[in-house]
């Protein structure tokens, strides 16, 4: 399930694609969906190289003379370089390579390839994507972007505080096992509405998201949190002991401890 930190990856490894020309595109008819319209990868990007790549959020950026590729990898989706994977595996993907699920491959002139895998078909290559309408990098988050994020004119306090972290177009880069994690260590409760917390909340959830960013990318990656050992029904909190809530948030699974997530 990449989120963040694997796209963090997968952008480290793309570097290695940089200024080798491009020879030829293919895309499937499920990771082209959605771009614009005379505006095709396998048209636009031969010929041309990649000169940078960097990221917002989950959408990986690589810039070339002209254009820039927009690469989305939705819940399962890998990239390889030159046959070497971005990340070892992912936690809800298929635990190996099969040629049946690239979904994509950028093919350069010295005969090496940048190849989206992706079982579930969920990925995209997008020319030119719209990252404005995404909120800040989680990455590079500060105390102010936070609270920004956290506002809400809302007599009712607006949105789970849950549903307004996976908001993108708030916070670029946090998925659901993040959330839970940084949650689950700032002892907030997933489920309270996102303008209820106070100064030292909103402070504590920005030292919990700065630290947990840090440690699960040294660690190897968002899967790999301390409360990923008690996601499943009936597990119990590895702080407490307590006997994990589980419902729908945000429109994802979410598990959180009833003791200390207040």
């Amino acid at each position: 399930m990449p989120e963040i930190l694997e796209i963090e990856y997968y952008r480290q490894l793309a570097e290695g694609a940089l200024d080798r020309p491009i020879a030829s595109v293919f895309v499937d008819e499920y990771a082209g969906r959605g771009g614009r319209p005379g505006m095709d990868p396998e048209v636009v990007l031969p010929g041309l190289s990649f000169l940078a790549a960097d990221r917002r959020g989950k959408v990986l950026l690589l810039e070339t003379e002209g254009p820039t590729l927009g690469m989305r990898f939705g819940m399962t989706g890998g990239l390889l370089l030159d046959g070497l994977a971005g990340i070892d595996d992912l936690r809800y993907g298929p635990g190996t390579y099969e040629d049946r699920w690239i979904r994509a491959a950028v093919t350069f002139a010295d005969g090496g390839a940048l190849l989206l895998h992706d079982p579930r078909r969920l990925g995209r290559l997008i020319i030119d994507p719209d990252v404005d309408a995404l909120g800040p990098d989680a990455l590079s988050l500060t105390l102010g972007e936070l609270r920004t994020a956290l506002a809400s004119r809302s007599a009712h306090g607006g949105p789970p505080l849950k549903a307004r972290l996976l908001d993108q177009s708030k916070i670029a880069g946090i998925g659901n096992l993040l959330a839970d994690e940084i949650l689950w260590r700032a002892g907030i409760d997933p489920t309270r509405p996102c303008a209820h917390l106070d100064d030292g909340e909103i402070r504590r959830l920005h030292r919990r998201t700065r630290s947990v960013l840090d440690q699960l990318f040294e660690r190897g990656g968002s899967h790999t949190g301390d409360h990923m050992v008690a996601r499943f029904p009936g597990g119990r909190c590895p702080k407490d002991g307590a006997e994990l809530f589980r419902a729908t948030v945000g429109g994802r699974t979410t598990y959180w401890c009833p003791t200390h997530q207040h």
